[in-house]
Order: structure tokens, then sequence, then C-alpha cells
């Protein structure tokens, strides 16, 4: 599914569109009523994770807002105030040429169930503004000011268009278009920012803790209680820069390589992200490799926890050795 730094980018395409009125809606969703937003203002933006969070209101809402505000309202999408980020970001930082810091997971969500929820404005005893959470499964994606075009033929032989979730239009003209996303109504983006890897509020501390316990580094790297918005891709290359073998105990490895790990993951998911801005490419040295960069022959395998998610992990022996007790790992641990 999308990582933070994507899930990030999806909401800047979502930011440029603050302050402007919803005027006709489509899609296929059934999560919620799409009409529902027919006439209502987006608000804000916000990503927690892999999570995105978009506010809608009445434009009464809009001024109240803004007349108990001390600061002047901008152009939408003009500042870093539209993508959740201050002067102190751990992305602007990289941008600035400062030291870049990052966080890990979001805790549980105040998520209302859709069949709690008959109609998306029903009134509650909560903030004035309605929120709608987005979560992209493993292809989703959100563009602005155009429709997805198929590349391919489907198995069928078929050139059919990727059918859109939701579709929003604003009074200016543009529109939103979201894709293979679940969407559910909560009362708030409610989180721990300090478990966002791309939040400045990211508690290195905490992270660094749990990357500390008898358990195998690449599975707590996944673990979204701790690192929320680190996927499948920075769990690899975070390992590899590292020099870190997946199976590793946490319990077992000394806390300067513990640091460095976790440095690397913060490190690489802003520079991702930075580089999504900048619509350069991000280069990966080892995920989906055959040979790692100092040309190593690379193995590819599925980890998890006996009762969680299998990954397929990519790792070179040469560059990380797996030493100590991790040897012993029970190999029910272990997919094909």
């Amino acid at each position: 599914m999308p990582e933070g730094p994507t899930v990030k980018r999806f909401q800047l395409h979502c930011s440029s569109f603050v302050g402007q009125g919803v005027t006709k809606v489509g899609g296929s969703t059934k999560q919620m009523n799409p009409d529902d937003l027919k006439g209502l203002m987006l608000q804000d933006t916000q990503v927690l994770g892999k999570n995105l969070f978009l506010a809608f209101g009445g434009v009464q809402e809009a001024a109240t807002s803004h007349e108990g505000s001390s600061t002047e309202p901008s152009e939408p999408g003009s500042s870093s105030q539209g993508m959740g980020l201050d002067r102190g970001s751990p992305i602007l930082q990289s941008w600035e040429g400062g030291k870049a810091d990052s966080g890990g997971p979001g805790g549980p969500l105040q998520e209302e169930h859709e069949a709690d929820l008959p109609s998306f404005m029903d009134d509650t005893a909560g903030p004035p503004w309605k929120w709608l959470r987005f979560h992209f499964w493993l292809y989703g994606s959100v563009r602005a000011n155009e429709f997805a075009r198929a590349n391919k033929a489907n198995k069928r032989g078929d050139w059919k268009d990727p059918v859109p979730r939701l579709v929003l239009h604003f009074d200016r003209g543009g529109f939103l278009v979201f894709y293979n996303c679940r969407i559910h109504s909560c009362s708030s983006p409610t989180a721990e920012p300090a478990t966002d890897i791309l939040s400045l509020e990211f508690d290195q501390e905490r992270a660094l803790g749990a990357l500390c316990k008898a358990v195998p580094v690449c599975h707590t790297l996944l673990d979204q209680r701790y690192f929320s918005g680190l996927g499948n891709i920075i769990k690899n290359e975070a390992l590899y820069l590292a020099k870190i073998h997946p199976l590793s105990l946490g319990s077992l490895l000394p806390l300067p390589e513990l640091r460095s790990l976790l440095d690397h993951a913060v490190r690489f998911a802003s520079e991702w992200f930075i580089n999504k801005q900048q619509r350069g490419r991000q280069h990966w040295q080892i995920y989906q490799k055959e040979r790692c960069p100092e040309g190593h022959q690379v193995r590819k395998e599925a980890f998890g926890p006996p009762d969680g998610l299998r990954r397929l992990t990519w790792w070179c022996p040469q560059c990380q050795p797996q030493v100590g007790q991790e040897e012993d790992e029970d190999l029910s641990t272990r997919g094909s």
C-alpha cells in the first residue's frame, strides 16, 4: 500500500483545493453518500501515517474559523500550513539544509462504522467540521484535474480505464479523483503524531525502545503503533543502509546500530517525499534488486510474525550478515 511519503504527496494534491466548495460529486463508493458533500467547502487536509484525512464544512464555518485565527489567510496550497507542516517540520528542514527528523505509527483512530452513519452530515457533539478518512490499499491513488487511463489490457483483453471511488468537482473548475481506497467518516483525525515518521512530533526514543525488543527488527519496523507511515520499501532500504540482517533480534543489537537503523528510516522517508515533490525518481538500493550496489547476489524471502502478515524482504547476505542467536529464529516466521 502507499507509504507515508506517497500519502503526503496525495495530501498536496488536495491542499490546493482548500477553501473551495464542492459543486458536483461522483464515483462508485458505497461507504458513504457522495451527495452529502455537495455544497460543502474543503476546510482542511491532514496525513497521519498511511491515512489521509479531509475536513468538510459550510461557508459560515470557514468564516468563523478564519475570524478566530491570528494569522492572515493564504492562498490554498501556497504554504506549509496546507500540508500539515510548519517551519520546524523534518521535511522542510531537509529542504532548507537542516537535519531531518521523523516519526512512527498512529494510534487507534476514532472511526465510526458506516452502518451507524446514515448521513455524512448527521449532527454530533463534536467539532463543526466533518472528516473523511482515506486508506489506499495496495494501489490506491489521488489525482488532481485528470483521470487515470488504462496502460494495459486486463485479463479479458479489454482496455478499461480504472473506475474512480470518489470524484469531487470544485467551484473554481478543478477536480479531485480518488482510486482504490476505503472511505470512512470519522469524528476527527485522532492519532498520535509522535508515532508518525514524517511528523515533527515523532518520538524517536519511543521508536528506539520498540526496536530494542527481542523481536526481529524487520517485524518491528512495520509495526504502525511505533512507525506509522513506514512500509515495506522503507523497511528494506533502511535495513540495507544500516547493514542489518532483517531477522536480527533488536535485543541483541548494539544501541548505536539501532540508532543508525532509525536514522536511516527517517532520512530515507523524508528524502523520498522530497523527491516526489521535485518529481524525481527514487532509486532503490536493495528493494526488488537482484544484486546489491556492491555486486553481491540479493536474497528474497517473506518474513512476518506468526500471527501477522508476511512481507517480501530483500537483503544481501554479505552486506547484512546474520549473527548471534537470531539464527535460531523459528522457521515458522518465514514464508515462501
